[in-house]
């Protein structure tokens, strides 16, 4: 949010993204939430936001279907942070896709007492890790976990959702500690899959 000079709210800055998440739904009107809608609602944090938006369906273990709906905006958000784009520019067709009002208060219910613990324990450190040249490497990491989400198999979703959402914490509260652990988490859980599918892969061959 930008006052009328166009300078950030630092109320704004100070607002939990999981209060930010919660008051948008709350006046959203209509019964369903354009992506575009959220998206002119959140302000300076867009990008952290958004995906943390996206990513908490991802989260939910054996929930297959929604999260590859859902990679496919975070795709493209992720790659406007790996070219570096300041701000979050979406085509018509993904801001027209809109989350049912229900579904998404109750997602942010169930989600916020994780998202509390997080920002509880969030603070800015590692500042290096979320600003400048850093930040597109954060990016990749994103995209890597979001191309991961994209794929319908079993095991592929719910570790890279929650690595997802831990990075976006960070980006929203500039913490890179969090940044870190959630691209540890998405990305050492995504080696060991194509590890283990490489491996299963020989042995069938080896079976042939």
């Amino acid at each position: 949010m930008t006052d009328e000079t166009g300078a950030p709210q630092s109320s704004a800055h100070h607002e939990p993204a999981s209060a930010v998440l919660a008051r948008v739904g709350e006046e959203a009107p209509g019964e369903r939430i354009p992506l575009g809608t959220l998206v002119d609602a959140l302000g300076e944090r867009t990008f952290g936001l958004v995906m943390l938006v996206l990513a908490l369906p991802c989260a939910i273990p054996f929930l297959y279907g929604v999260p590859q709906i859902v990679s496919v905006p975070m795709v493209f958000v992720a790659a406007q942070l790996v070219i570096g784009r300041r701000a979050l520019w979406l085509p018509q067709g993904l801001r027209a896709r809109a989350f049912s009002k229900a579904d998404y208060s109750g997602m942010i219910a169930r989600a916020r007492p994780w998202l509390v613990r997080f920002e509880h324990l969030a603070r800015p450190r590692l500042t290096f890790l979320v600003s400048g040249p850093s930040e597109r490497l954060v990016g990749l990491a994103m995209l890597v976990a979001s191309l991961s989400i994209a794929v319908p198999l079993p095991l592929t979703n719910t570790v890279p959702g929650i690595g997802v959402a831990i990075i976006a914490v960070g980006l929203i509260e500039r913490d890179g500690l969090l940044v870190l652990a959630g691209a540890l988490l998405a990305l050492i859980w995504i080696g060991f899959l194509v590890f283990a599918g490489a491996t299963v892969i020989d042995v069938l061959l080896g079976l042939i």
